[in-house]
């Protein structure tokens, strides 16, 4: 797959963890602007088991992620990953019309990712919720156990209460990133009180193919359970969505805090590479037979 060099993803353009943005300073605590400042970001070009039940699929999904926390802060990585071009491997999901490439060897460190497809591709009607209201659902997700690497994709209508316009156009990356978060939960809470449990640490937007295709980075810094005392272990995301037939597509990719310096770069080339595509025969429309579960 060959990627248009002016969609290349460097710091230039995402200036994630930017000392002017106010956001994480009303938000974060000193723990986290430790973390920050510790942490610093290189230049970068981008080159399942179904639930038996909705209602408590996202309870699940939740404890195997913070379960994955616990065992990556006992289980250092691997190898020491040094600054390398991954080798890719493309993903294509006809049923929703969307690609992304994600990160499978690096040669001379002899290092290979260890990918489980945790959840196959299925229509949004049949797919399993991120929250109670079920709006936002996971369509397809992949999980690197060893080293807690996971890539969802997910889709989901926009938030009326924060998107108050049908003109795309004049959506910020900050309002899109706010209504797809506020409907991201594993907690039965409302939607600002599940705002709250990320904190967005910036934000951007460019076009692709005349679409607008949003960008955001996050950490998600409350779990429903306690896996450590360390309060300064966070889940490290960064995301991207775009807008179909009145849904918001999303492909987040994530790790833990410490280990964001060295995975961090290769997840936000997938989270770059992302790409709706022109729907083929296969393709079910999210708003397609809502009441099928098969």
């Amino acid at each position: 797959m060959v990627l248009h060099s002016s969609l290349s993803l460097s710091l230039s353009l995402f200036p994630f963890l930017s000392p002017n943005n106010n956001n994480i300073h009303l938000i974060l605590n000193n723990n986290l602007n430790q973390h920050k400042h510790k942490h610093k970001r290189k230049h970068l070009s981008c080159c399942a088991l179904k639930p038996t039940s909705q209602t408590d699929t996202f309870f699940r999904r939740d404890f195997v992620l913070f379960g994955l926390t616990s065992l990556s802060l006992t289980s250092p990585l691997s190898v020491t990953l040094a600054e390398e071009e991954p080798k890719m491997a493309s993903f294509e999901d006809e049923l929703n019309a969307y690609s992304y490439l994600y990160p499978v060897e690096l040669p001379s460190k002899k290092f290979v990712f260890k990918w489980v497809e945790s959840r196959k591709p299925e229509r949004y009607s049949s797919a399993a919720p991120l929250s109670p209201d079920a709006r936002l659902r996971i369509v397809s997700e992949r999980v690197d156990i060893i080293d807690n690497l996971i890539i969802s994709v997910t889709i989901g209508p926009p938030n009326s209460s924060i998107i108050k316009t049908t003109d795309k156009s004049k959506w910020t990356a900050r309002e899109v990133a706010d209504s797809v978060l506020s409907d991201k939960s594993a907690l039965r809470v409302t939607s600002s009180q599940r705002l709250a449990e990320s904190s967005v640490l910036d934000t951007h937007s460019g076009e692709i193919d005349g679409e607008p295709y949003w960008y955001y980075e996050y950490l998600v810094r409350k779990s429903p359970i306690k896996v450590t005392p360390d309060s300064s272990v966070f889940r490290h995301y960064l995301a991207s969505t775009a807008e179909r037939d009145g849904y918001f597509y999303s492909i987040s990719a994530s790790t833990l805090s410490p280990q964001w310096e060295k995975m961090g770069p290769f997840l936000e080339k997938s989270v770059s590479s992302f790409r709706l595509l022109k729907p083929t025969e296969n393709y079910v429309p999210p708003y397609k037979d809502p009441w099928r579960f098969w």
